[in-house]
């Protein structure tokens, strides 16, 4: 795993005049060099996507959707491997990292799907109205251009492939850029895509350095930009280019509310498992990961042990282990982070029931309660395995709770009633609600974004693809309707 990865420019692998080192967060180890493109190549790679986005456009579906359907199948073939890739560069538990590569699986096999299907064409009749006889609309979706996909470190594969599967399907051509700290599986995708049969140029994957990107996001040519990451930077990008289309799937503080019918001991016993196991995967690092915990005054006090006690169950430690099931964060600094805002809670007043102890890149799974409103990790995404817990009076407490907070990703409501579910969708300011589970599912061909801060637009591959074109009328004329 330590060899020099070349990357790929308009099809085809080349390497820069530069390397940087991609390693273990786990012990610190070399996991691979990859090689830098220099300003030339990326200039290259984006005349290359401009230059054949008519042809792409044009490509005939069944085209697209062979390559879609090969990489898919290509994955299954290379599971262990890519995995392995995964779990080295990102720390992330293997057994996380095995159902990543299965959720990138079916990305490219529902890409392929749509791409079969999408474009298909609506007939509207315009003699409605004495001005339109004889006339009848016809409505397509045609690619806005090169799309510029930026993925982050978490989910190093499947959320490249939520940027690159959409594109393809769409007949938009793409220029990847994978998260320095994990851009192995990110290259990954470009060997299968060099073994299909789409035009050059119509896809690059440059791991191009963060200080480079300004002149990439500014560039005419690439109208679209498919940004996944922090709100910061997200909304930096959509500022400085106000005439882009941009979707954004940035930062959430993710709440679980458990009402008051969610009390049997099953029912707790659920919730309880459920939260702690979905506060601490990944290290926490996802955007839907539990961090709020919003509980029912009713079933608090039997609530609380039983999260604490699923959480000091988590296993951690060396995430190449198949029992770990919280491995480190992505750097050691990422760990201070979240060292300093949990002391600054519990400083603060807020009491530590699990957790608290930091050791290199790792941090413990942790949970507070009592946490002060004021302090960074009332507010903020902690992006860490730390949970919060918070007692309220009835459902209309509750759902208030949630909704005090800038991000809108996802919400989890733990409920039987039928009602409570419904008022809960229309009540709370998010961008989608799960009944009877945490807000961390999230099923790959589902539209996903949010509201507030946490974003814009809606990935899932037909809602990417909706974002990655625009509607063109065709009207006919003379026609006996």
């Amino acid at each position: 795993m330590t060899s020099t990865h070349a990357f790929w420019l308009a099809g085809r692998q080349v390497t820069g005049e530069d390397t940087f080192d991609v390693t273990n967060p786990w012990d610190g180890r070399l996991v691979g060099k990859v090689g830098v493109p220099t300003d030339a190549q990326v200039e290259e790679a984006v005349a290359a996507a401009y230059a054949v986005r008519d042809e792409f456009a044009a490509t005939p579906a069944h085209v697209r959707a062979a390559a879609l359907d090969h990489v898919s199948k290509r994955l299954v073939e290379r599971t262990e491997e890519v995995a392995q890739l995964i779990s080295a560069e990102n720390g992330k538990p293997i057994k996380w990292a095995r159902g990543e590569v299965g959720r990138a699986v079916s990305v490219f096999r529902f890409a392929a799907e749509e791409a079969r299907r999408f474009n298909g064409g609506d007939a509207q009749r315009l003699d409605t109205d004495a001005g339109g006889q004889g006339r009848l609309a016809f409505t397509r979706r045609f690619p806005k251009g090169v799309v510029l996909g930026i993925a982050p470190f978490n989910f190093p594969l499947n959320l490249c492939a939520h940027k690159v599967a959409p594109a393809i399907a769409a007949g938009a051509p793409i220029i990847l850029k994978p998260a320095p700290a994990t851009p192995l599986s990110g290259l990954i995708l470009g060997e299968l895509l060099a073994e299909t049969d789409l035009p050059a140029g119509s896809w690059s994957i440059l791991p191009v350095a963060n200080d480079k990107m300004p002149a990439l996001v500014q560039d005419e040519r690439l109208p679209v930009i498919s940004f996944t990451g922090s709100e910061k930077v997200g909304y930096a990008i959509m500022d400085s280019v106000p005439r882009k289309h941009c979707t954004l799937e940035l930062g959430g503080n993710g709440a679980a509310v458990v009402l008051a019918d969610y009390a049997s001991d099953e029912d707790l016993d659920w919730a309880a498992g459920r939260i702690a196991t979905f506060s601490n995967y990944q290290g926490g690092q996802s955007c839907i990961s539990v961090q709020r915990v919003i509980a029912d005054a009713s079933v608090y006090e039997r609530l609380l042990p039983r999260i604490v006690a699923a959480v000091e169950a988590q296993v951690t430690g060396d995430p190449s282990d198949p029992k770990t099931d919280v491995g480190p964060l992505v750097s050691e600094d990422a760990a201070k982070r979240v060292e300093s805002w949990v002391q600054e809670a519990v400083e603060a007043g807020a009491t530590l029931h699990a957790g608290g102890k930091r050791d290199g890149a790792s941090y413990a799974p942790t949970v507070l309660t009592d946490v002060p409103s004021e302090v960074t990790i009332f507010c903020e995404e902690v992006f860490g395995p730390v949970l919060t817990v918070q007692k309220v009076n009835g459902e209309a407490e509750a759902f208030a709770a949630v909704n005090d907070s800038k991000y809108g990703l996802q919400a989890g409501v733990f409920t039987h009633d039928l009602q409570t579910a419904f008022r809960a969708h229309r009540a709370l300011e998010v961008g989608g609600v799960v009944v009877g589970d945490v807000p961390s599912y999230r099923a790959d061909q589902m539209p996903y974004g949010g509201v507030k801060q946490s974003g814009v637009g809606r990935e899932g591959v037909k809602f990417a693809m909706d974002d990655y074109t625009y509607e063109r009328v065709l009207v006919l004329t003379g026609l006996a309707l």
